[in-house]
């Protein structure tokens, strides 16, 4: 059975690993998407598609399930946002989301949706990690060490911060 799980993964962290390692339990094989695969640059997004390609492969590669990586872009119409999924993706027979929106698109188109309980949610969230990234705060305990990596390889950190300057005073 192959599975199929979102995220924007602005950075990948150990909830979404925690996520995945739940999910490999039950699939064979896992097609991991990468939302708003078309965003980067912001405070909210501040990694390419291709940078959180990298941190998902190399965060999962040590994992017993076959993965599959695949950007997917925005598409500003929700009632064809399932059929733009299965457009980019390989087949897939279930879905984990614990988004509300993702989870009536697919079922409203026939698929399978299972969630997920959170974990260590208080936390572990893009918009927290993001925001100690500015702060120079300790973000680096809670995300892989492959993703550490990346974020280090394309200055990450700095890139963050300037954006966030720019956004503080207006522009972006």
């Amino acid at each position: 059975m192959r599975g199929f799980y979102i995220g924007r993964y602005q950075p990948f962290h150990d909830g979404h690993r925690h996520m995945i390692e739940e999910i490999a339990g039950e699939v064979d094989e896992l097609v991991l998407g990468i939302g708003s695969a078309g965003d980067s640059h912001t405070t909210r997004n501040p990694f390419t598609a291709g940078e959180r390609v990298m941190m998902v492969t190399k965060a999962v590669e040590d994992l017993d399930v076959t993965t599959y990586v695949v950007p997917i872009e925005d598409l500003d119409r929700n009632s064809v946002w399932v059929s733009h999924v299965r457009s980019m993706t390989p087949r897939f027979d279930v879905a984990y989301s614990n988004n509300p929106l993702v989870v009536r698109l697919f079922e409203e188109a026939g698929v399978e949706v299972r969630g997920s309980p959170m974990f260590r949610r208080e936390v572990l969230e893009g918009a927290e990690l993001r925001e100690r990234m500015i702060r120079g705060h300790d973000w680096v305990e809670l995300v892989p060490e492959a993703v550490v990596d990346v974020i280090e390889e394309v200055d990450g950190v700095e890139r963050i911060r300037r954006i966030a300057e720019t956004d503080a005073t207006g522009g972006e």
